[in-house]
């Protein structure tokens, strides 16, 4: 059991064997692992960009620009790449504003308002990213099989609508992937940060 957890144990209890803390010491402990919590985020969000620009680094060679050249994406995929890192660099950003406002929180109700304000963007974020995801890959899932010679031959007597539906259907397990690896990352900091503000409700200063 670790402090915080001693803290709220004692606060709801006030068993006889634990050390009795004012609120305010709960307050400032809450306060602390808040911070803490969004720390990790800006600190998951970070490596998370730069493990992708280092992706980028290593697979976009000139074998890579061209095939994007072939099916006619060469243009759109560096468009999508300069507002994918700005968004994302938004998004880091606003991260670690977050981080400043909730370890200068002077007050239980601003911090409150801050973990609600953290957790909203958090979900944007993984709102962003699986719908940006989603669309750049059915871009190009569909100018690959139309700009291919060799598969768009295969495909004549196929239906589009069959060939399309495959491919969303595979987009989407994909995509399911993707929402179950950021829940991972982000989803378990969320949980802990609405518990702090469950925590925080309860106090009466």
């Amino acid at each position: 059991m670790d402090e915080l957890d001693l803290l709220r144990k004692d606060w709801k209890n006030q068993e006889e064997n634990l050390p009795h803390f004012k609120a305010e010491q709960l307050y400032k402990m809450l306060l602390k692992k808040s911070s803490s919590i969004v720390k990790w985020i800006f600190i998951i969000s970070l490596i998370e960009l730069s493990f992708g620009i280092l992706m980028n680094v290593l697979f976009m060679d000139d074998q890579f620009w061209k095939e994007v050249d072939t099916i006619h994406l060469k243009t759109a995929t560096i468009v999508i790449y300069i507002i994918s890192y700005i968004i994302t660099g938004a998004f880091i950003v606003i991260f670690y504003k977050r981080y400043r406002k909730i370890s200068a929180a002077d007050s239980s109700f601003h911090l409150m308002k801050n973990i609600l304000k953290t957790r909203r963007v958090v979900k944007y974020y993984i709102i962003y990213i699986l719908a940006s995801s989603g669309i750049t890959m059915m871009l190009f899932y569909i100018y690959t099989l139309k700009y291919t010679p060799a598969i768009s031959q295969n495909l004549e007597d196929t239906s589009w609508f069959t060939i399309i539906g495959i491919g969303l259907i595979c987009i989407l397990v994909l995509l399911l992937f993707l929402w179950g690896v950021y829940s991972l990352l982000y989803g378990i900091l969320l949980k802990k940060l609405l518990r702090n503000y469950k925590e925080l409700k309860n106090l009466n200063f």
